[in-house]
């Protein structure tokens, strides 16, 4: 289950829906939203940050750090049911 939460962020990400400094939900949210136990989503978060792809923002939580669209703006990614469908609203 992490290395599938991996992959479906990181192609997120390479495909720029996530782009340069979104942050995503905390490990308990997309836990909850995804209804899976927060480690499975702490390995994954750990796993793109070990990767370059993601950077802790302290308190705030964990931002992408590079994606294949343009920078934007400090956003929180909502997880839907899904990881295929992933939205964005603003801060």
């Amino acid at each position: 289950m992490t290395r599938q939460i991996r992959e479906q962020l990181n192609a997120l990400i390479d495909a720029g829906t996530l782009v340069a400094g979104s942050l995503l939900p905390s490990e308990r949210e997309l836990a909850n939203t995804l209804n899976v136990a927060r480690n499975v989503v702490r390995g994954a978060y750990e796993q793109l940050m070990d990767a370059g792809k993601l950077r802790s923002e302290g308190r705030k939580g964990r931002s992408v750090k590079h994606s294949g669209g343009k920078a934007g703006g400090k956003k929180r990614a909502t997880a839907a049911k899904s990881t295929k469908t992933t939205k964005a609203r603003k801060k």
